[in-house]
């Protein structure tokens, strides 16, 4: 696998968590600024972010919001801030989830786990068609009416989770569980966030033939409308 890139101005939070992915034999690489976080971005082309908001220079914000105008690459949000609204917002850029310092390094590293585990393999054949909605989950890949769409990792996993069971209600909780591997109740506002943008995107492009529909007070099914 590529290697870890862990980004963050505190060596003493670096250390930690470098000893903890050492110990899982992960490769992985240190930056302590925005800068040099992009610059290793596109030297060494990670498997896996774990970006801290509060950096010298260029911002967490702002790095992931560059990476993710050119890659899926799966970016752990790791900050200080507790405020809903810091959240929203990395959720809105394009992070996959989010943990709030102080955190437990065992923590940290079940995320990880469970973000690898939902990794697609590199291969095989693992397409869901569905009129001229094409989904390729090994290689993220998504078009809809001949266009290629720009879908983060966790969009197209959400969008393939309800496609492949049309009309059934998946609760909030289910697609927590599903789609981002590991039980993280009560973290609505990340599905409703995700889904908000997949829905944005997927308007982009005629698409009569299904729709992302809300079951309120449950959660979201996909809806076939084919003759």
């Amino acid at each position: 696998m590529n290697p870890i890139l862990i980004v963050d101005d505190n060596e003493q939070i670096l250390e930690i968590l470098t000893q903890y992915i050492r110990a899982e034999g992960w490769p992985y690489l240190t930056a302590v600024s925005g800068e040099e976080a992009l610059s290793l971005f596109d030297a060494a082309s990670p498997s896996l972010i774990l970006l801290d908001i509060m950096l010298p220079g260029i911002d967490g914000l702002e790095v992931c919001r560059r990476i993710r105008s050119v890659s899926q690459v799966p970016i752990l949000m790791i900050t200080a801030r507790d405020e809903d609204a810091d959240r929203i917002l990395g959720l809105d850029i394009g992070a996959d989830d989010y943990i709030v310092k102080p955190f437990s390094p065992s923590v940290v590293m079940a995320h990880i786990r469970a973000i690898m585990r939902r990794m697609p393999a590199q291969s095989g054949n693992e397409t869901l068609v569905i009129g001229s909605l094409s989904i390729h989950l090994p290689s993220l890949s998504v078009t809809l009416d001949g266009h290629r769409l720009s879908l983060t990792r966790k969009e197209v996993e959400l969008l393939y989770t309800l496609a492949a069971s049309p009309g059934r209600v998946f609760t909030r909780d289910n697609l927590l569980t599903i789609v981002w591997g590991y039980e993280h109740a009560g973290n609505y506002r990340a599905v409703d966030s995700h889904i908000k943008r997949l829905r944005q995107k997927l308007d982009a492009y005629p698409h009569d033939f299904f729709t992302i529909a809300t079951v309120w007070g449950t959660g979201y099914k996909f809806e076939r409308n084919l003759p």
